[in-house]
């Protein structure tokens, strides 16, 4: 399973409310008729996104949409799905609002998708550049309930968010600093689910 990811803030004369409402409504058109591959969206309101730049009044606040596809061609799918018919209208008016954004793509290695909408906490770890302790990515969900948190890896290098994100309602040992090896960082930001999923 993959799972796209969107960062994104409304643009600064855009309204909030109106912004998030605009995304309530795409992301209830797509669970109402979903594209062939996708199993689920939803969007997270965040305190901080720590990989887009500031707004210019230095807020890091935004927005982080899931969309959970069964492989590479539902993702191509969702894309064209997602400004077509039954989506477009509910598409653009989020669109008009929209200010910055960037986005990543992301595999499941272990846990229960379905338990992306329980995760109030994401965990994102970092390893240094040319470290040679890939495989240790996979021990970081140590501890985690697989039923209630997801372990998900960076598939491709879309944009700035680190390799490894780890979701959950409370964060499992396997991300916890004197566990990480050397040179690894972890940071952890809060999520509030806005709907769907």
């Amino acid at each position: 399973m993959l799972a796209y990811l969107f960062w994104h803030r409304p643009a600064e004369r855009s309204d909030v409310e109106a912004y998030e409402r605009a995304l309530g409504a795409f992301h209830r058109s797509l669970a109402r008729t979903p594209p062939v591959g996708l199993h689920a969206s939803g969007s997270f309101r965040l305190a901080e996104l720590p990989w887009l730049a500031p707004a210019s009044d230095g807020s890091r606040a935004g927005y982080e949409d899931w969309y959970l596809v069964a492989d590479h061609a539902a993702l191509g799918v969702l894309n064209e799905a997602a400004v077509g018919r039954g989506h477009r209208t509910s598409h653009d008016r989020a669109a008009r609002l929209f200010g910055a954004g960037a986005g990543g793509l992301y595999g499941l290695l272990e846990g229960d998708p379905p338990s992306l909408g329980e995760a109030t906490l994401a965990s994102w770890v970092s390893r240094p550049p040319g470290s040679t302790q890939r495989e240790l990515g996979e021990l970081l969900g140590d501890g985690m309930d697989p039923r209630h948190a997801s372990l998900w890896r960076r598939q491709l290098v879309l944009g700035p968010a680190p390799e490894f994100c780890l979701l959950a309602r409370e964060l499992p040992p396997g991300v916890a600093a004197p566990r990480l090896p050397s040179g690894w960082t972890a940071r952890t930001v809060e999520r509030e689910p806005l709907g769907s999923l």
